[in-house]
């Protein structure tokens, strides 16, 4: 923990944005992590309202949705998953090149359990560091940042995508035409094609699949390579939290996480498929030792 430390206040004195974590309040939230624990089932609506054609806003009525099928508010707790780390990360002695690697001990031993690539595990790990660190009150948990990224994208591998090192999806990632046809929304062009190639409609963005307009808002260079993209893990999973969290939830009520899942996206079946594979994956990190 003390090289980690060391390795941290190297990289800590490097150019920095926003949503870096100090050093040593890194090193601390991950003691703290392995330690307590806890429940992870993350979200919360934007601050700012959307557009009701966004297929990532809340819903019109205003009404709170109910968890899902079996699941009592009062009485039943929301998925859990391991402990974040407190050990030395695996690879990372030499320097911190980027704050995710603290997590890549962690990450490597849950990653064959789970099918998630390790590079996706740190960015959502991380994501829930810097929450407990600037959101406390949100409680945004990995687990639900990995179940978006599993409904959305497989983990950034839909379409024949394969995540690199770095955490990008290559080929880029774009979502279906939001034209209207069927189900689908019609948004027109936000970004005039500078993320989906489209000058006509919006497209969905990246292993997250934000808006182009979303992106917009909430996008942030995660992984402090000087660029804030949506097709990169890192900066989708950190942007993805924020967006989750905006709005004060507490995301540690049943109630409060699925009004913050639909916010993400407006469909029962799309919550309930979070939940379940969120729920899935916090199982399954409990039996890694």
């Amino acid at each position: 923990m003390a090289a980690t430390g060391r390795a941290l206040h190297r990289w800590a004195l490097r150019p920095s944005g926003r949503f870096v974590l100090p050093a040593l309040a890194l090193a601390a939230l991950l003691a703290l992590a392995g330690g307590a624990g806890g429940y992870l089932v993350p979200a919360t609506a934007p601050d700012k309202p959307l557009s009701q054609a966004d297929p990532h806003a809340a819903g019109a009525d205003g009404t709170q949705p109910s968890a899902p099928d079996g699941l009592d508010p009062d009485a039943t707790p929301l998925p859990g998953a391991t402990d974040l780390p407190t050990d030395e990360p695996t690879g990372t002695t030499a320097a911190v090149t980027r704050p995710e690697d603290v997590l890549a001990g962690w990450a490597t031993k849950l990653s064959p359990v789970l099918g998630i690539p390790i590079v996706a595990l740190e960015a959502y790990g991380y994501a829930q560091l810097w929450s407990q660190q600037s959101l406390p009150s949100c409680h945004l948990t990995w687990t639900t940042l990995a179940g978006i990224g599993k409904v959305e994208s497989n983990h950034g591998r839909t379409n024949g995508a394969v995540l690199q090192q770095d955490g990008r999806a290559m080929p880029p990632i774009i979502g279906l035409t939001l034209d209207g046809t069927g189900e689908r929304a019609k948004i027109p062009d936000t970004d005039h094609g500078r993320y989906d190639g489209d000058m006509i409609y919006d497209h969905a963005i990246g292993p997250m699949q934000f808006l182009p307009n979303t992106w917009g808002k909430y996008q942030v260079d995660a992984d402090q390579d000087g660029s804030a993209d949506p097709n990169d893990i890192n900066d989708a999973a950190l942007a993805a939290a924020d967006y989750l969290c905006a709005g004060g939830r507490n995301l540690s009520v049943p109630a409060d996480w699925r009004s913050a899942i639909l916010s993400y996206n407006d469909l029962d079946s799309y919550a309930d498929d979070v939940f379940a594979a969120a729920d899935n994956y916090g199982m399954q990190s409990r039996t890694v030792s």
